[in-house]
């Protein structure tokens, strides 16, 4: 039963990760915050897919993931395009994390 609820957990997350970086999902400050949420916990977790990651990777992976914080700090509302590239930088912060 346990394994059932932690495979349910990774679908809803997956789901969730594939929900926030398709173009036609409107972005929110939320599933900002939660992206980089879930990228936060993974490294602080110390996720074996971290390891898989070269080193000059996980540099793009924490300059990707820094973008999209300092965005979020700047800005209140996102437009098509800052939305198109925020959701890049999501996208690039957590290659290889799921």
């Amino acid at each position: 039963m346990n394994s059932d609820l932690h495979i349910s957990s990774l679908d809803l997350t997956e789901k969730r990760i594939h929900r926030i970086l398709d173009p036609d999902h409107p972005l929110c400050r939320e599933d900002v915050i939660w992206m980089l949420e879930f990228i936060k916990k993974k490294v602080a977790d110390e996720d074996p897919a971290i390891l898989d990651l070269s080193q000059p990777r996980l540099m793009q992976n924490f300059h990707f993931f820094a973008e999209a914080a300092m965005s979020l700090i700047h800005r209140r509302h996102y437009y098509d395009q800052e939305a198109d590239r925020l959701r890049d930088w999501l996208r690039e912060a957590a290659y290889g994390l799921y």
